[in-house]
C-alpha cells in the first residue's frame, strides 16, 4: 500500500490538536466516573476491591457476541458487553450493575473523533476492571492494555469470521493500521478496499475489528486466570522517543515537535 501523503486523509495539524484534547477530556469523564472517591475510600468500595471475580469465557463465543453488539452499541461498547453480558450471567455482581452502554460514546474513536479506536479502548476498560488499575497493586490489567494497543496496531485487522457475516467474508480485506487510532485504521482500510465510510462494507469490518479484539481481549484474560499471562508489548516511546506517543507519527505528520530536554533526560537520553 502506498504511503499516505502528510495530510493524512485530509486531518489537518489544527484539527489533531483539537481531537487530542478531546481525547483527554474523555478520559477526564472516565477518572471521574470511576474515580469520585478517594484511592483509599475506593478500595473500600464494592466495585473497587479488585480483582474482580472472573470466569474463563469462550472466545469465539466472545467475539460472535460482539460481532452482533457493534451493530447496536458500536465498536467499545460492544467489546465491553461482550464480556460483561456472559459474566453476569455466570457470576453477577458487580457485573450486573455495570452500566456497559454508557460507554457508547467510544464509537468513532471517542464520539466520532477518530483518537483511539473504540476496540481497544473498551478492551483495556474491561482489562483493568476486572484485574484492577496499577496503582492499586496488580499491574496485568495495565500490561494487558498495552498488549493490546500493540498487538491491534500490527495485527492485519479483521482477523475474526463471523458464522452468520452480514457482507461475505472474501468481501471484507485486511490491513494493518501500525496505530491504535481510528482515523488512522479505518483511513488505510478505506484507501486500500476503496469502499467509503458509510459503505456497510466498512462498518462490517469495523465490527469484525471490535469482534477481533474481544477474542483476543478474551485470550489474554484466560491466560491470566490460569496464572499463565506473560506481557509481548516491547515499545515504550517515552523510552525510546523522550515523549508519550507512539513510533510512527511523521508517517502522518511532516513537523512532529521534538521533546523538551527534560523529558529526554526522564526518558534516560542525552542532555
Amino acid at each position: 500500500m502506498e504511503k499516505p501523503d502528510k495530510d493524512c486523509y485530509n486531518l489537518s495539524r489544527r484539527q489533531m490538536i483539537i481531537g487530542t484534547a478531546g481525547a483527554l477530556a474523555a478520559g477526564s469523564a472516565l477518572t471521574q466516573f470511576g474515580g469520585l472517591l478517594s484511592s483509599a475510600n475506593a478500595k473500600d468500595a464494592k466495585t473497587g476491591k479488585w480483582p474482580w471475580p472472573y470466569e474463563k469465557l469462550d472466545p469465539v463465543k466472545t467475539a460472535e457476541i460482539c460481532y452482533e453488539e457493534w451493530y447496536r452499541v458500536f465498536c467499545g461498547c460492544a467489546v465491553i458487553n461482550s464480556v460483561f453480558s456472559q459474566l453476569t450471567e455466570k457470576i453477577g455482581e458487580p457485573y450486573a450493575s455495570f452500566p456497559s452502554d454508557a460507554f457508547v460514546f467510544l464509537e468513532g474513536g471517542m464520539v466520532g473523533w477518530g483518537t483511539v479506536c473504540g476496540s481497544p479502548a473498551g478492551a483495556n476498560i474491561v482489562a483493568n476492571l476486572i484485574i484492577g488499575p496499577r496503582i492499586a497493586g496488580a499491574t496485568e490489567g495495565h500490561h494487558i492494555a498495552n498488549d493490546l494497543m500493540q498487538w491491534y496496531s500490527e495485527a492485519d485487522m479483521p482477523i475474526f469470521k463471523p458464522a452468520k457475516p452480514r457482507i461475505p467474508i472474501d468481501q471484507i480485506i485486511t490491513t494493518s493500521s501500525d496505530s491504535p487510532l481510528c482515523h488512522v485504521s479505518v483511513g488505510k482500510w478505506m484507501e486500500a478496499s476503496g469502499h467509503p465510510l458509510k459503505s456497510a462494507e466498512r462498518k462490517d469490518r469495523c465490527a469484525r475489528v471490535a469482534a477481533s479484539t474481544a477474542y483476543r481481549l478474551v485470550e489474554l484474560l484466560n491466560d491470566w486466570k490460569d496464572g499463565k499471562y506473560v506481557t509481548t508489548a516491547d515499545f515504550s516511546a517515552v523510552k525510546e522517543h523522550g515523549i508519550t506517543g507512539q513510533q510512527n507519527c511523521g508517517e502522518c505528520h511532516d513537523d512532529v515537535p521534538s521533546p523538551p530536554m527534560s523529558l529526554k533526560k526522564l526518558a534516560g537520553g542525552s542532555s
